[in-house]
């Protein structure tokens, strides 16, 4: 780690045929107040799409990659959390070709980590309706806002947020390369179960900086997110919500007595009360929901959760995800 550029932010941009997102995410870089960063961009478009936008803005700070294989949507964003450094970066970030960040994104996070001493920062973004479209507009509420409150979470307390919403959103993560937590999943999965799975790789203090500096596309009839699956759109559901329930459970059997009775009041979470139950719930977690949602509504939770857990499956690549995590924080704690 003694031969990084320090201050240098190493940004990675995976695309795939939105040359008009992609340019608006890379003029984002470009007006950024912290002027030391470099991004590389790849391109999972066979036609290569993107090369064309990297050539004519003509920024030497922006690289041009075209995935050979096609990597397809989960994996050309996983590759974009891997460890390695190749630009001898001390800062990294990950800004999919449809989202962008505003001008103090790198600034404020570099600024933030030094004042709380925080290798981690998730940071706030505010979403963007009908991306894409003549009828775009950024939201007044931030991604985070009923999720977390601002402060520095213990890496326990962060994996519960799990149970709480997702946790980590792709785009909110700046991290640096004295991090510990492994954020690359390598694992065959959906980019959505990536995020959860991310949030359950944490093994560090992290800082939840609810001041909004980036912006999410939400645009899901665009997106290409789970184009390579072959399973219909049913059994990825199922195995979604089969993988998320077991990763729950297993933060709360991880979780120490005081968190988990503290867990559905703790005000560090901004979720409210009856959606906390809910994932409980659904997660066939042993906790009393009494007061946090009638009783009929408790058992319809159950219910589902049962469903979920008999129609879903779980994959022998989650199983070895979730061990490699387990050796990690043994490795971490030992250490």
């Amino acid at each position: 780690m003694s031969d990084f550029q320090p201050g240098l932010v190493h940004i990675r941009t995976p695309t795939y045929k939105r040359p008009d997102a992609l340019r608006r995410a890379l003029y984002s870089m470009i007006d950024q107040s912290w002027p030391h960063w470099i991004c590389d961009v790849y391109d999972d478009d066979p036609d290569q799409a993107a090369r064309s936008v990297v050539t004519a803005i003509g920024d030497a700070r922006i690289r041009y990659t075209a995935n050979k294989p096609q990597l397809f949507a989960s994996k050309n964003i996983d590759q974009c959390f891997s460890a390695e450094n190749p630009h001898g970066a001390e800062f990294f970030c990950v800004v999919e070709d449809d989202n962008f960040v505003l001008p103090d994104f790198c600034a404020a996070n570099i600024k933030l980590m030094a004042e709380e001493n925080v290798e981690i920062v998730l940071r706030n973004q505010v979403f963007e309706y009908a991306s894409g479209t003549a009828a775009a507009r950024l939201s007044t509420v931030g991604v985070l806002d009923e999720l977390f409150t601002e402060g520095r979470y213990a890496a326990g307390d962060f994996r519960l947020s799990l149970l709480a919403g997702i946790g980590v959103s792709n785009g909110g993560l700046f991290w640096s390369v004295r991090a510990r937590s492994p954020l690359e999943i390598q694992y065959p999965c959906t980019a959505t179960l990536q995020e959860y799975l991310r949030t359950y790789s944490v093994v560090e203090p992290i800082y939840v900086a609810m001041h909004p500096l980036a912006v999410w596309a939400e645009n899901a009839e665009q997106t290409t997110r789970n184009a390579e699956l072959k399973a219909g759109y049913l059994r990825r559901e199922l195995d979604l919500k089969r993988a998320v329930q077991a990763l729950r459970r297993r933060v709360w059997e991880e979780a120490s007595p005081e968190q988990r009775a503290s867990f559905l009041t703790d005000q560090r979470f901004a979720t409210p009360l009856g959606t906390r139950a809910m994932h409980v719930g659904k997660a066939l977690i042993d906790q009393k929901l009494s007061g946090h949602v009638p009783v009929r509504e408790a058992w319809k939770l159950r219910l589902r959760g049962w469903m979920i857990r008999l129609l879903g499956r779980v994959t022998p690549d989650f199983k070895r995800f979730v061990a490699s995590r387990d050796g990690l924080r043994q490795t971490t704690s030992r250490a």
